[in-house]
C-alpha cells in the first residue's frame, strides 16, 4: 500500500514536551530527548530559542561553504540578546556574530553569504512574527 504524504506533513515539524512536577521539562524531537531546565540544571528556554537560531544560522553558512567549495574548516557562531525592560517579556534585539577562524572572503563574498544566512528557516520564523495557537485540553 503506497501512502500518499501532502505537503502539509512534510513541513510539518513537532516536538513533545512533558514534565513531572518540577522545574524540568524533557524535550522529544523525532529519536532523540534533552532537558529545557528553568532553575540552571539545564539549558534554559530562551538558551533554547537562541540555540536554534545560532544552529540554524550555522547550517546555512555549512551549506554555502560545501555549495560555494568555500575552503572553510571551521567557524563559530554566538548569540546573545537582550529581554524587554517593557511588558510583555521578550527579547528586545538578538545579536548573531560569525567567527570565520580566519577564513578569507572578500566583501563581495561576505555580502553574498550574509545573504544566504537569511534563508535560515528560524530566521525568517522570528523575522516574520509567526502566528501562534495555543490550545488548552
Amino acid at each position: 500500500m503506497i501512502r500518499r504524504v501532502s505537503l502539509k506533513e512534510e513541513r510539518m515539524y513537532k516536538v513533545e514536551i512533558s514534565n513531572a512536577g518540577d522545574s524540568a521539562f524533557k524535550v522529544k524531537s523525532k529519536d532523540y530527548e534533552f532537558v529545557v531546565d528553568t532553575k540552571g540544571k539545564g539549558i534554559s528556554p530562551p538558551d533554547t530559542l537562541l540555540a536554534s537560531l545560532g544552529t540554524c544560522v550555522g547550517v546555512y553558512i555549512r551549506k554555502y561553504s560545501e555549495g560555494g567549495k568555500l575552503d572553510l574548516k571551521e567557524f563559530s557562531v554566538s548569540v546573545e540578546a537582550e529581554f524587554s525592560s517593557e511588558k510583555p517579556i521578550r527579547f528586545k534585539s538578538i545579536g548573531v556574530r560569525v567567527d570565520l577562524k580566519g577564513a578569507a572572503l572578500d566583501e563581495r563574498r561576505k555580502l553574498s553569504l550574509l545573504e544566504f544566512i537569511k534563508n535560515c528557516p528560524v530566521h525568517n520564523t522570528l523575522e516574520g512574527k509567526p502566528e501562534i495557537a495555543i490550545e488548552i485540553r
